[in-house]
């Protein structure tokens, strides 16, 4: 059964984990229900979520009486309980390609700190202004366009030959650098504009005050 599906979030829709989970849910068309969290009036510590969630933090996804939280394991626990072909594969068949998608999610969630510091998702999704790259944020953001260039092929249109949810991580972390007009190479800009031209990302995108550039 899909309609017992509940994603808890955040209010403001800026979670890039959310994000990723929500894509998920699209992509695989599952009817789900979303939750969203007042995580500054401390929604996310109610005995009520801290407890069946475990970490208390946002995405978690309740199916039935299973709770699963973090954004990676959601998105493998959606590809294998709904797997293709009644629904779209986000994880490669291949082991390799596989481990190269979760190996781009990995990055994305731990990598470039000053990136996601510097250039937070309120930039995006909300208006907020961006200040110049610290010193230390130019860094990062040098190393973001070379990763990024090296998990894309020259001609690529996705990182595993298909589209998986790393391409939607990996747009979304490239985006803080495009939207905010920070160099980025023309292909990788390219590249995640296209992917947030997906439908799945553009229903996330009408809960924001996205505006395409």
């Amino acid at each position: 059964m899909t309609d017992d599906l509940v994603l808890y979030g955040n209010k403001g829709w800026t979670s890039p984990y959310v994000f990723s989970a929500f894509v998920t849910l699209k992509e695989k068309g599952l009817p789900f229900r979303m939750e969203v969290l007042d995580l500054q009036a401390g929604q996310h510590r109610r005995p009520e979520y801290t407890e069946p969630s475990s970490t208390g933090r946002v995405p978690a996804l309740r199916h039935g009486d299973f709770w699963v939280a973090e954004s990676s394991a959601i998105d493998e626990y959606l590809e294998e309980v709904f797997p293709p072909p009644a629904h779209a594969r986000l994880y490669p068949a291949d082991p390799r390609q596989r481990a190269r998608v979760r190996m781009v999610q990995a990055f994305v969630r731990s990598d470039v700190l000053e990136v996601r510091m510097e250039r937070s998702t309120a930039t995006l999704f909300e208006g907020a202004a961006a200040k110049p790259l610290t010193p230390a944020g130019r860094v990062a953001a040098e190393r973001l366009v070379a990763v990024a260039g090296r998990f894309l092929a020259p001609g690529a249109e996705h990182v595993a030959g298909e589209f998986t949810i790393a391409d939607a991580d990996l747009a979304l972390l490239l985006q803080r650098l495009v939207h905010n007009g920070d160099p980025c190479p023309e292909r990788l800009a390219v590249y995640a504009q296209r992917v947030f031209q997906r439908p799945s990302v553009r229903e996330w995108l009408k809960q924001t005050a996205w505006r395409d550039r």
